[in-house]
């Protein structure tokens, strides 16, 4: 009960933003709910600065300009098909989403957009437990209807629904749970891993720009090896980046070479500390060239008379 209470205590602390009861009484005043939603209320709770706020409400699109306007310097409403509308108000940048309750198409990641009529049928379509919260604005209710604050404690990621929907729907959610073990540090619940494995193969109706952008996160985390270990042992990565499970090459008996997976896996990390050495910001481009320096060895592998092993011109087949 401590644990939960200062759970509940550092979430009130991080989210005294004056925006937030700006908005929060501004679209009361006009007849509407609004609530603080997913990652921000996660990382208010966990202590985190979140990178962006996000709102969901029960006013459609053309009402959510119609009460942000007065208090916008600029909005843009380039996602108002998925009754998302951006703003910049006081500085800062958010995304106001209506309420939804999407349907799939089996052959396709895109939903069909369908609004919703209320804040928990919106919650349960997310992704996972921990971003399946949120906190009602201006009144600071928190709405919890999957379990999240007890998983975020917990340090479990999980789908609110069964995971076989949910990734079935959303391949990309399978993705974003390898990152988030390594941007948070959390482990993946038993159940929802086996459908990973079970689904890894739906993971070809997404578009290649989305899987770069979400492996492209995974490797900007503070701790990739987490999220590059789901990856494999998912067998995702055997379908986004093969190069990566490639590399775990047999070692006998008789013919003996460094694990070139778990090698290049510790290499990455070295390049993560040589960024903090030269003060660096983290650098995609210098933590690909670590992951992918060793891809060319499982091609030029020879097994030499003796026991020894050889990759001859490795970084020229790499390259």
């Amino acid at each position: 009960m401590q644990a939960v209470a200062e759970a509940l205590s550092n979430l009130e602390l991080n989210t005294q933003h004056p925006l937030l009861e700006k908005l929060g009484q501004a679209f009361e005043k006009a007849g509407y709910e609004l609530a603080l939603v997913g990652g921000p209320v996660r990382d208010a709770i966990l202590g985190r600065k979140a990178p962006d706020l996000d709102f969901t409400t029960s006013a459609n699109p053309d009402q959510i300009l119609k009460v942000v306007k007065p208090m916008a310097s600029a909005t843009w409403d380039i996602g108002r098909e998925f009754g998302t509308i951006a703003a910049q108000i006081d500085g800062e940048q958010i995304e106001i989403t209506s309420y939804r309750a999407d349907s799939y198409d089996k052959a396709s990641r895109k939903p069909t957009v369908e609004f919703g009529d209320n804040l928990e049928d919106d919650l349960i379509r997310r992704d996972f437990t921990v971003n399946a919260m949120a906190l009602r604005l201006p009144s600071r209710v928190f709405v919890d209807p999957h379990n999240g604050l007890r998983d975020l404690m917990l340090e479990t990621l999980k789908t609110p629904t069964d995971p076989e929907v949910s990734f079935s729907d959303d391949p990309l959610r399978m993705m974003r749970a390898a990152r988030f073990t390594s941007q948070l540090g959390f482990e993946i619940e038993p159940e929802t891993f086996e459908a990973m494995v079970r689904l890894k193969d739906r993971i070809e109706i997404i578009s290649k720009e989305r899987i770069r952008d979400e492996f492209s996160k995974l490797l900007l985390s503070d701790n990739p090896r987490t999220g590059l270990k789901v990856l494999v042992e998912s067998g995702l990565a055997e379908l986004t980046m093969p190069e990566l499970p490639a590399l775990k090459l047999e070692i006998d008996e008789h013919h003996h070479h460094k694990d070139v997976y778990q090698h290049t896996l510790t290499v990455v990390e070295q390049a993560i500390d040589y960024e903090s050495d030269y003060g660096l910001e983290k650098d995609l481009i210098l933590r690909l060239a670590a992951l992918l320096h060793d891809i060319g060895k499982p091609a030029t592998r020879t097994l030499e008379t003796g026991g020894g092993v050889s990759f001859h011109h490795h970084d020229v087949v790499g390259s």
